[in-house]
């Protein structure tokens, strides 16, 4: 079975907690596309270009556990914001969601770009607010020093980059189903994205 879940949302929406669950819920394999910009981002910071860096990037340089920090995410971010990037690296994320048994990919332009004709189409969101604190939590617990006004600031910019940018910027497939995580907990978020899986999986 071919079926392709596209899940798409700003920063700390929650959409990677629930694209997780939706794979293994429904056994399906998953990718977090956000990982292939953050391991061009670190390449970038250890002094490669971003480009030839997307272009020869492989699968064991996506290893979410040091590339998840603020600095990476922000190279990430730039990168992401360059036609020549994204190209490098689309084929790579449509080969993923092609395979046989599920593929659940989650990022900013699965829906729109990557994916257009995906069996379901998710856009997890949440208001910059409710995001900068979830962020500045997590940071908070590596590093005591985070200003919670500068992660505030952090997000709106790179919100105001994703959705500027020429290149795929960051909006909602018109036939996306849109989740807002603002006051929901994780369980009802998704129990929400389940639910529109289900719906289309039995039609």
């Amino acid at each position: 079975m071919q079926f392709t879940v596209a899940i798409d949302g700003p920063a700390a929406a929650g959409k990677g907690t629930v694209s997780k669950a939706v794979a293994t819920h429904f056994g399906f394999a998953y990718l977090d596309t956000g990982l292939l910009y953050r391991a061009v981002g670190a390449r970038v910071l250890d002094g490669a270009d971003a480009i030839e860096a997307a272009q020869s990037l492989n699968a064991k340089e996506i290893d979410g556990s040091q590339l998840r920090t603020a600095e990476v995410a922000e190279a990430a971010s730039k990168a992401a914001a360059m036609p020549e990037v994204r190209a490098a690296l689309v084929e790579f994320q449509r080969g993923f969601a092609k395979r046989q048994g599920g593929a659940v990919l989650d990022g900013r332009d699965i829906g729109t770009v990557i994916c257009p004709d995906a069996s379901v189409k998710l856009f997890v969101t949440a208001s910059a607010e409710v995001r900068a604190k979830r962020r500045f939590l997590e940071l908070s617990e590596k590093e005591s020093s985070v200003d919670f006004e500068q992660v505030l600031a952090d997000v709106k910019a790179r919100d105001e980059r994703d959705a500027s940018r020429d290149a795929a910027p960051l909006v909602a497939a018109d036939d996306a189903v849109v989740i807002d995580t603002s006051e929901l907990t994780i369980k009802e978020a998704v129990s929400a994205a389940v639910s529109a899986i289900e719906a289309k999986l039995v039609s």
